[in-house]
Formats: structure tokens, C-alpha cells, sequence
């Protein structure tokens, strides 16, 4: 098993909420492009959040549309062996510096974390946030069975940090 290695932070320097994933899984990772599974919700929960259909553009408008908005992406886990792209079956990880995240982005208002292993190493990784709220989602990956209601309605509450 060969080890997998993510992809770039993506955001301008006036960044209010980054959204932080575990490790892009394989569909992505071959793409080169955040969330490119086209089972994964992200782009439609984001989307639903912000009030504008991110799934329907093209991906480097998606990402043109998120740095207007002043939203970052990025990942807790630099690389790792993984087989296949569960989390879960992640192994030997070495991490992001994203408690650089709080220095790096001095309008940064929120960290939001992409579903339960995003959470756990990224607020262990990111400690005391000082000003900076730490959000838990629940994952957009398919393998997350929750109804997509009940996601976009945890995932709506990120509107909340993109108001001046």
C-alpha cells in the first residue's frame, strides 16, 4: 500500500471559514480536485448553505466562488497509506500545520470540520482556537447515511460566518 499525499490549501488571504476534510479520497486525489466524487454532497451542501448552486459550475469556479465568499478548503492529514478512501482505513498519517490556519488567516472567524476524523485530529492538531469557532459536520461523503436534509441543515450554519 503506497502512501497518498492531499492536495493544496485552497483560499485567498482574507479568508473568514475554512472547511477542512480528513484526506481526499481516491476519486479526488486522481482528479486533483476537492471532493470530485460525484457521490460526495459537498458541493450541494455547501452550495444549499450559501444560497447558490456550486454543484452546477465548473470546478475552478466552484473555487473562484469560494474564495469570493472567503472560504478556504483544505485537509487535516498531509498524507498516509490508505487503502481505498474510508477514513477509517487510514494509516501512519503525518498532518496539516492547521493551527497555522489562526495566524495565517487574521479574519478567519470559523474552522469547520468535515465529518468525525476531520474533527478529532483537527482539534487536537488546532488546541485552543482562541476567537475562532470550531464546527463539527456531518460528513458529505456518501458513506455517511444521514438524509440530506438533516445534513444541510448542520451544514446551513456556516452562513453564519460569512456576514461582515
Amino acid at each position: 500500500m503506497g502512501v497518498k499525499y492531499g492536495l493544496p490549501p485552497i483560499a485567498a488571504p482574507d479568508a473568514r471559514l475554512f472547511i477542512l476534510g480528513s484526506l481526499p479520497g481516491d476519486a479526488s486525489l486522481a482528479a486533483r480536485h476537492y471532493y470530485a466524487h460525484p457521490t460526495n454532497q459537498f458541493w450541494r451542501l455547501l452550495g444549499q448553505a450559501l444560497g447558490e448552486d456550486l454543484h452546477a459550475l465548473r470546478y475552478d469556479h466552484r473555487l473562484a466562488r469560494l474564495r469570493e465568499r472567503q472560504i478556504g478548503l483544505w485537509d487535516v492529514v498531509a498524507s498516509a497509506s490508505r487503502p481505498g478512501s474510508l477514513d477509517q482505513a487510514i494509516h501512519d498519517a503525518q498532518h496539516n500545520q492547521i493551527a497555522h490556519l489562526l495566524t495565517d488567516y487574521p479574519q478567519l472567524r470559523a474552522i469547520a470540520f468535515n465529518g468525525a476524523a476531520s474533527s478529532t485530529i483537527g482539534r487536537r492538531l488546532i488546541g485552543a482556537a482562541g476567537n475562532v469557532e470550531l464546527v463539527d459536520l456531518p460528513s458529505s461523503s456518501a458513506a455517511n447515511t444521514k438524509p440530506f436534509a438533516d445534513k444541510a441543515r448542520d451544514w446551513g450554519l456556516l452562513a453564519a460566518f460569512l456576514q461582515p
